[in-house]
């Protein structure tokens, strides 16, 4: 029996590996993925183009402008002299942010009273604009408190001091490279696996696969031996440079975090099984494995709070397994979580890869006639 299940394992991976276009889906994405990923999905914003239309010219309004100036997050692009400039400037996208500073600025600011200071954006992008919103007015709420004190001006009556857990810079990479490491193996794992049965079928070897001595479930094992080993492996190469390329901090286990990757292969790989065994040819199986990868990603909390989905469709996300995924790598790679507290998201996960297991070995028989 041993024999027989590694000359199957041997043949999948030959299979895999022998095939240019399989190496490609195995070897190039990963590389090239985790590298745009890490540097180009970011919610950091920096260099936010913006304008300045200074109706005071007084020394305190030029001062507030120099502040702006020197944050790394925006870049002025514009000096305007009236109002009716801000309209083209916004439209064609020149600016992304308008400060707007009127004639009354540097006299209630010398009065003590709240000066007004008017920011004009671009909503098109609703996040980047809401992100470059806050940074304007730290800056600027920063510079009224800064002049009031040396004005001898009566300061607030709290100090408010913020204390960021887990993610002390609150930088977006370390929230969103990890989520990488889930994203990038689910794509990997369910693209090879949703190919391996439907490439029998297409070849015309399923059926003697089927009347050789060996039992459904060593068929079963050795199909998906080999997409869970280059998984582990997949999955060792993005933690690597996650922690060793982006500094992302990996504060729990590797064992907890390895525990976790084993169980949402064999979540995913069942899934891919599932698709391979309903489909006549590969074509369908690639067709099958993007109409289920397109929403699970989606439905992961991978970019999105689930929290802040309709309740039906936070219903829903239950059935996904890179859901629970993307819980265990974020909790050990930033909170230091451990098996016992990621229990409940690994035992769904295993009850996934048992359940689409199942129908993927009932479904080798059933569809071969």
């Amino acid at each position: 029996m041993l024999s027989r299940l590694l000359s199957l394992i041997v043949k999948e991976l030959i299979a895999i590996l022998g095939d240019k276009r399989s190496r490609v889906v195995v070897l190039v994405p990963p590389v090239l993925q985790v590298l745009v990923f890490g540097y180009a999905a970011t919610y950091d914003i920096n260099h936010v183009p913006f304008a300045v239309l200074n109706e005071d010219g007084s020394h305190a309004s030029r001062d507030l402008i120099a502040h702006f100036d020197g944050a790394p997050a925006f870049e002025r692009v514009a000096t305007l002299t009236s109002a009716p400039e801000i309209d083209d400037l916004v439209a064609t996208e020149r600016a992304l942010l308008v400060v707007h500073i009127d004639e009354s600025f540097g006299r209630d600011l010398a009065a003590g009273r709240s000066p007004e200071v008017q920011l004009i954006l671009d909503g098109r992008n609703s996040n980047t604009a809401l992100i470059a919103a806050n940074d304007a007015r730290s800056i600027i709420a920063g510079y009224a408190r800064e002049t009031l004190g040396r004005l001898g001006r009566p300061g607030p009556d709290a100090v408010i001091v913020d204390r960021v857990w887990h993610n002390p810079n609150l930088l977006s990479r370390w929230f969103i490279v990890p989520g990488i490491v889930g994203l990038l193996t689910m794509v990997v794992t369910t693209m090879v696996t949703s190919l391996s049965i439907a490439r029998e079928r297409e070849l015309g070897t399923f059926d003697q696969l089927l009347v050789t001595p060996m039992r459904p479930w060593e068929i079963l094992a050795g199909k998906a031996i080999p997409p869970f080993l280059i998984g582990m492996v997949e999955a060792a190469f993005i933690v690597a440079v996650a922690v060793f390329w982006f500094d992302v901090p990996l504060r729990g286990s590797l064992v907890t975090l390895f525990i976790g990757i084993a169980c949402f292969l064999l979540s995913a790989i069942g899934v891919g099984l599932s698709i391979s065994s309903f489909s006549r040819t590969m074509q369908q199986g690639l067709l099958g494995a993007f109409m289920f990868l397109v929403p699970a990603v989606i439905l992961s909390g991978f970019a999105t709070p689930i929290a802040n989905m309709p309740v039906a469709i936070q219903r829903l996300t239950l059935l996904n397994p890179l859901r629970y995924y993307m819980v265990i790598l974020r909790g050990v790679f930033l909170e230091g979580a451990s098996i016992e507290s990621l229990s409940v998201e690994m035992g769904a996960m295993l009850a996934i890869g048992i359940v689409t297991m199942t129908v993927a070995a009932y479904l080798f028989r059933h569809r071969a006639i």
